[in-house]
């Protein structure tokens, strides 16, 4: 393990964390994440010659607290922010176990999804700031440039600061307004995490929860927690051998039958409130595919409705796929060569092992070039090569 580890470990564990803790000492955006940024990189710099302290995310967040202070003091024009801060500073500071998250995560959610901003801002905003994405991870998931991506996290910001948006929870009477973004960014916070960074699938588990004690009869948030239940409870049949292993070749034994059951209760509550939602609808998609054998046509309906709900191509390619399962791969075919997303890998490559299975091996040898050209993650990439060597000779 080299000396950037613990660093790395700490990132993904605590930057949200401590990040959002700063937000609401300072009320500002820019001055919070600079200050966890110096927190960052002092650690990189002392934790291999000094060791690792005992609580790394208390010590992260004195250190940035400081570094704000230090900064405040320099420009000698925020008055009252210092106060505040020196307020701050005299309080004293608790452990941030591992297994518990400060209020500060739920606030700095709702200050980023502010109806003032466009939901696309509030969503990146809230994945850059709480998840501590990059600008590159944030645009892949949007499917724009960086440099588009990185205006509008710029402009959000400017924007909470112009409109003095507060750093707290909504009153009750302005939750519904806010909760499609909170909703989508707890999504994308568990899929950033389902595709590698364990602690934000962990967290956004823990989210989702809270989320749920804070709207009881709210069918889409039991949807959502349902959701990322069930597809967590796959995560350890994932992975063999540190390579991806697909849905088709897991191991149900080693899928987390508690965490199964918990989904479906979740699922069970939100169709009893009523939910008809796309979380909703998702959850019961998750449901299915962790019942043996996959229920495939009810699978495409399924998809058929949510496609309905949200007019995602992506949500149309999922439903192609689940037609290829129920009829055949022409079928799904059919409908993947309808669809506009040839900027998305997983497009590329679920064409790709359509056409293998229906006998075009050189246009499936094509279609996993084009994946491969598109693709980032490492281990999707061998995962690709393997499908792409396997194919039969043209």
């Amino acid at each position: 393990m080299g000396v950037d580890a613990p660093v790395d470990r700490a990132f993904r564990d605590h930057w949200g964390r401590v990040l959002a803790a700063l937000v609401g000492h300072l009320g500002d955006f820019d001055l919070a994440e600079e200050a966890t940024q110096e927190a960052f990189a002092i650690a990189a710099a002392r934790w291999p010659v000094d060791g690792v302290p005992d609580n790394p995310g208390g010590w992260l967040l004195v250190t940035a607290r400081n570094r704000a202070y230090n900064r405040i003091r320099r420009t000698r024009t925020l008055a009252e922010k210092t106060r505040l801060l020196e307020a701050a500073a005299t309080a004293e500071e608790a452990p941030m176990e591992p297994a518990t998250f400060p209020d500060e995560r739920l606030e700095l959610i709702f200050t980023c999804c502010h109806p003032a901003l466009a939901t696309d801002l509030q969503v990146a905003l809230t994945l850059r700031s709480l998840g501590g994405l990059g600008t590159d991870e944030i645009a892949r998931a949007f499917l724009v440039k960086e440099a588009t991506m990185a205006q509008r996290l710029v402009r959000a910001k400017h924007k909470i600061r112009a409109a003095g948006i507060p750093f707290k929870v909504p009153d009750p009477e302005h939750l519904p307004e806010r909760l499609a973004a909170v909703l989508a960014v707890v999504y994308l916070i568990f899929n950033a995490g389902y595709g590698g960074r364990d602690a934000l699938a962990g967290e956004a588990i823990w989210l989702a929860r809270a989320l749920t004690d804070l709207l009881p009869d709210e069918p889409e948030v039991h949807g959502l927690l349902a959701m990322v239940l069930l597809l967590d409870a796959r995560r350890d049949a994932r992975t063999a051998d540190g390579e991806l292993v697909l849905l088709a070749d897991q191991d149900p034994a080693r899928w987390d039958a508690d965490e199964i059951a918990a989904g479906r209760r979740s699922l069970d509550r939100a169709l009893a409130l009523g939910g008809r939602g796309p979380y909703v609808v998702q959850a019961a998609i998750a449901s299915l595919h962790a019942a043996s054998p996959p229920d495939w046509p009810q699978i495409a309906a399924l998809h058929g409705e949510l496609a309905r709900l949200t007019g995602s191509p992506v949500v149309e390619l999922n439903r192609a796929i689940a037609v290829a399962e129920a009829q055949g791969p022409e079928a799904g075919l059919a409908l993947v060569d309808q669809l506009e997303l040839d900027a998305f890998h997983y497009f590329h490559a679920a064409r790709a092992d359509l056409l293998a299975r229906a006998g075009r091996t050189a246009q499936a040898d094509a279609a996993y070039g084009r994946a491969l050209d598109l693709v980032h993650d490492d281990a999707e990439r061998r995962l690709l090569e393997r499908r792409r060597a396997a194919l039969p000779p043209a």
